[in-house]
């Protein structure tokens, strides 16, 4: 995935977003929605239960970004989660009941990129999706070349948008392989979770916001399924740090 980074920056038109897929239950939220996103410029496309949300988002037509509400019927939100997630990388933007830890946590687990809770200001959701999409970007423009990192046995290559153990693809969100070359151009060093929430999510670290945790915890699982060895060592407290022989 091209890297060519523009960390922490404004959005900007080469990040522009183009189209999103709402798909929810609640009929007049998700027209209200509509009508916002499309005057700011989006194209809207909305389906009010899982089973058609599912099928539209697998149809072929592009979409820069979902969002997913929970509790709708014929298929919740985890289950269009997950079967989206066997085959696209598209972005997710879960949107939760306000105080339900399970919820998020779980939509993280399964590979959510973000989630909001309902209620919520229109302006923090445009912001949530606009710092998602620009990481998805980042993570898969094709913009300037930038050089393959690599660290012992984990290859990161630009040109060809894999991240590699043991030679072994790794099939990561973009917000994975995003930290995952945050912390191999620091490798051997901690790198605070600040840190990774300001340079891959884009925002500050905020109290009690275990995204960051969740997302290296996904991406430390399909590390585990190639090889045995640690390779993301926990700093308690602070952050996390790209495991070397000789830090071992």
């Amino acid at each position: 995935m091209n890297l060519a980074v523009k960390e922490c920056k404004t959005m900007s038109s080469d990040f522009h977003l183009q189209s999103i897929l709402i798909i929810d239950d609640d009929i007049e939220l998700t027209e209200m929605l509509s009508a916002y996103l499309t005057s700011m410029g989006y194209q809207v496309t909305v389906k009010n239960d899982g089973e058609a949300g599912l099928s539209e988002a697998l149809s072929g037509n592009h979409y820069d970004l979902v969002l997913l509400d929970v509790m709708m019927p014929k298929l919740d939100g985890f289950d269009v989660l997950k079967k989206l997630r066997a085959s696209h990388s598209t972005p997710v933007l879960m949107l939760t009941a306000r105080g339900d830890d399970y919820d998020r946590i779980l939509g993280l687990e399964m590979g959510a990129d973000d989630y909001l809770p309902k209620p919520f200001n229109h302006r923090e959701l445009v912001a949530r999706i606009k710092a998602i999409v620009r990481r998805h970007n980042i993570a898969t423009s094709g913009g300037a070349v930038e050089q393959d990192l690599r660290v012992e046995n984990v290859h990161l290559s630009p040109s060809s948008q894999v991240a590699k153990i043991d030679d072994i693809p790794l099939t990561l969100t973009s917000t994975e392989f995003l930290i995952l070359r945050l912390l191999m151009l620091h490798a051997g060093h901690r790198v605070t979770k600040e840190e990774i929430s300001l340079k891959v999510l884009g925002k500050p670290l905020q109290a009690f916001d275990r995204s960051i945790d969740m997302h290296v915890s996904n991406l430390r699982k399909k590390i585990a399924e190639i090889t045995i060895n640690e390779k993301i060592k926990t700093i308690r407290g602070v952050g996390y740090m790209l495991m070397m022989s000789a830090a071992k």
